[in-house]
Formats: structure tokens, sequence, C-alpha cells
């Protein structure tokens, strides 16, 4: 149970029978659980037995759950006893979050309540990965309670200075707590426990913060005071706020040029796209290869050998081999999405897609790509119209990382082009050596926090 509420009577429903039924605790709700799982398990098989059999997990029968609102079908009786276990423990979960949703006073879900009943896939059994420990259910409540113990039964180690600490023994971790406490909570990460669940529309969450930043997303957009200063969006709690303000900032080099983005994911595919001639998905019917996939389905579409997309206008019967030159004849023909909206900064000028806009800027205006980048970016404003994104942030970590890299790049080039010229004295005969050193300007941080694509670049 979650250390922010009181322990009280539960009322857990069971939505698998047609007569409403409801439980005050976990332990006899589970219990009814198992009756039903009685209802699809081999004759002479309960759920405290059914592994020291041979039951086969998948065959050719297909058992349905009937959990309400459910729909879930598989084709054994062990994945359905197991997907049934999930329901109890997700119901317990959305007891919890409707607990902590009414005593701090949040406003209900407002996304859809269909998804309410609708659970992970789970394709194997639960596994402790404790060291010498090879519990295995199928049980998540079982499964995490057992987890758990294993923090709270952790002897500690003391050290010179006589504190305790707490290695955690699960499989390839190398954590270490000050107490016990925290160890267990510790273990959910491994364990992917959740403590909370949206009662509206089901979804889970680990922790208290998370459940919270969910209802907040949904508050009403008057109510929502938290503006984002770099691209307006608004949010209702500063939390949110700083979460999304992450998302402008970089924190992520390419190791192979100046590219900077906020996420890894970012880095790496555009090491992928600039930086690697790997090809690993090639086309079945010629001879060309794709880094991506959606790369090689967009390739495909030429290989049709008949007109495969047909215009969405009635009155129209054009039909082509491939999408794109269908999308192109519709925002061609008829206009469809045609209106200006992206506008130069630097003069009047507006066109009807950023394709237009780049070729405007790089040709009349000469301005060129942001170091490491592919595209230019553009912003949307309060008038309606996107235009260059001339700013880009990056935290002082990496903007230290940029500074050293380009010091040292600027030492190089230094070291370079020195000129050294030798000048013979006529009142002496020794010789006095000039350098003439070529300057570099140098590179302040606030270059890299702010940098201006259309002055600098």
């Amino acid at each position: 149970m979650p250390r922010t509420l009181k322990k009280g009577p539960m009322q857990l429903h069971c939505e698998w029978c047609n007569i409403e039924q409801v439980f005050d605790n976990v332990s006899s709700y589970i219990k009814h659980i198992q009756i039903h799982m009685l209802e699809f398990l081999p004759k002479g098989i309960t759920p405290d037995n059914y592994m020291n059999f041979d039951i086969v997990i998948e065959g050719t029968v297909e058992y349905h759950c009937l959990w309400r609102s459910c729909g879930f079908v598989t084709n054994g009786p062990i994945p359905l006893l197991r997907h049934l276990y999930f329901h109890a423990y997700h119901t317990k979960l959305k007891w919890w979050g409707h607990q902590e949703r009414e005593k701090m006073g949040k406003a209900l879900c407002k996304l859809d309540s269909h998804g309410a009943n609708l659970i992970p896939d789970l394709p194997q059994s639960f596994k402790c990965g404790w060291q010498n420990c090879d519990f295995v259910t199928d049980n998540p409540e079982s499964f995490h309670v057992h987890a758990e113990y294993h923090g709270l039964d952790s002897s500690p180690v003391i050290d010179d200075k006589k504190k305790e600490t707490h290695y955690c023994k699960w499989q390839d971790c190398l954590s270490v707590t000050k107490t016990k406490f925290k160890l267990q909570d510790h273990i959910r990460s491994h364990t992917q426990a959740k403590q909370y669940a949206c009662v509206v529309c089901g979804s889970l969450f680990s922790n208290r913060s998370k459940f919270f930043d969910h209802l907040h997303r949904q508050v009403a957009i008057e109510l929502q005071k938290y503006q984002c200063s770099h691209c307006s969006k608004v949010y209702a709690t500063e939390r949110l706020l700083r979460d999304h303000i992450r998302s402008h900032i970089n924190n992520y080099k390419c190791p192979h040029c100046e590219m900077t983005c906020p996420a890894p994911s970012g880095v790496l595919k555009h090491i992928r796209w600039r930086h690697s001639n790997e090809k690993p998905f090639p086309c079945q019917y010629c001879d060309l290869s794709f880094k991506t996939m959606s790369a090689l389905r967009y390739h495909l579409d030429c290989h049709n050998q008949q007109p495969i997309y047909e215009c969405c206008f009635e009155v129209c019967k054009f039909r082509s081999t491939t999408l794109s030159t269908l999308q192109s004849h519709i925002t061609s023909v008829h206009k469809l999405n045609g209106k200006a909206c992206y506008s130069c900064h630097l003069c009047d000028k507006i066109y009807t897609r950023g394709f237009g806009l780049t070729k405007h800027l790089k040709g009349v205006h000469k301005l060129k790509w942001p170091a490491g980048h592919s595209r230019f970016r553009y912003k949307l404003y309060d008038d309606g119209l996107y235009r260059l994104q001339t700013v880009r942030y990056e935290s002082v970590e990496l903007t230290e990382q940029l500074i050293m890299e380009r010091n040292i790049r600027q030492s190089v080039h230094q070291s370079a082009s020195q000129t050294v010229v030798t000048v013979q004295s006529n009142t002496s005969s020794s010789q006095n050596t000039e350098q003439t050193v070529i300057e570099v300007p140098s590179w302040t941080p606030q270059d890299s926090v702010r940098m201006l694509v259309d002055e600098t670049q």
C-alpha cells in the first residue's frame, strides 16, 4: 500500500461475475478470482497446483476473458490465468488511485473510459531476479510482495564509520542504498511495480507524482496558467511546465559533429542518417537497401504495377502508384492545405510549405543549416504563421563541452596558422625572431545558449 494512504476496508469489484460482488481486502478478492479460474483450467488442476502439471500453454482452442469491457482472447489456459491475475492487481491499483484522488480533491480523468479494463500483454511469467532466488509466479500481486520482501530482509553492510549500506542483489545491478526501505523502493525499478491506476482510463503509474501529472494534464485550458516562454504552450502546474521545458534544452551531442538535441534517441537517429552507411533493410524486388523500415515501405510503392491510391474528391478520377504523388496532386490541383502559413522573418515573403521558405532563406538571405542539423526548424507564432526558429537552448554541461571542443580546434588552427618571419639587423649580428599570429574570435557561453542561426551560422 502507498505510504500516503491509510489502511482501511477496500471496495474491490469482481467484473467477471454477472452479479455484483465487492470485497474489502486483497486476500479474499484473490481467492474469489481463483474460483473463476477453475472455469477454464483443465479438470483436476487448480490455481494452487497447476505448476506441477505439464499443461499445454498454447493450443487451437480459444479462451475468452469475460471481464467487463476487456475482450482478451488467447489460445491457452495459462495465459488467461495470468491475464486474470493482472485484472485483480489492476483493480487494487485503481482503488488506490481513487482513494488518493479523492483525498487530494483532484478532478476526475476526462479521457475515454473504454480502456478502463484494458491491461498490458503478459507473454511470460513473473521471475524474480534476486541472487540465488528461483521464485516464479503468474500472479503479479505475489511477485511484487515477494520482491519487496528481499529489500526488507536485506542484511546491512557496516562501513568504517559505522554507517549501514544495503546492496541490491538483483541481476546485473550495482546500486547501493542507505536504508532497507530505500532498497525496497529501488527494487520496484526492476519489477516495474505500479502504485496507482486511473479508475477512468485504466492507465498505470509508478508513483503519486506521475499519477497527479496525468490528472493535471486534463485540466481545462482556461485553468492552465503556466506558459512556456518559447513555444507558448500552457500547463496546469509548474512541474509539468518544467518537464516540458526540458524538450527545448539540448543535453546530448553527436560524437561526430556539433549536432545537439534534447534526447539520446535523437542522437542515434542523427548518426544513423548522417554518419552511418549501414542499410539493414533490403528491398525484396530490387538491389536497393534502406536505413529504416519506414524508408523501405515508402520505396515499395514504386514496385506497384497498378495504381492503388485514389483521389478523395468525387469529381476527380486521379490515381497514382505512390502516396507522395497523390499528396502532391491534392495540394497542387485541389489547393488543399494551400493557405500561406510560412513567413520569412527577414522580409514579407510568405509560402504555403516549409520547403518553399527554406529554399527562400538559403537562396535569397544566404542562411545556412544550424551546426550538425539537416534542416531549419519553424516555430508557430500567435498570428498563426510559422517563422524560422532562430534560437536553440543547450544545457550548461553541454555548453562547457562545446566550448572545450571549440577551443581545442581553435588551438590546432592557431598553431597551423602561425608564420615565423626572420629579420636581419644592420646594427647587430644577432637574429630577432618576430611571430605573427592569426587571431580567432573567442567563443562565449552565451553563443552556445542562444545561437542565432540567421546571424552566426
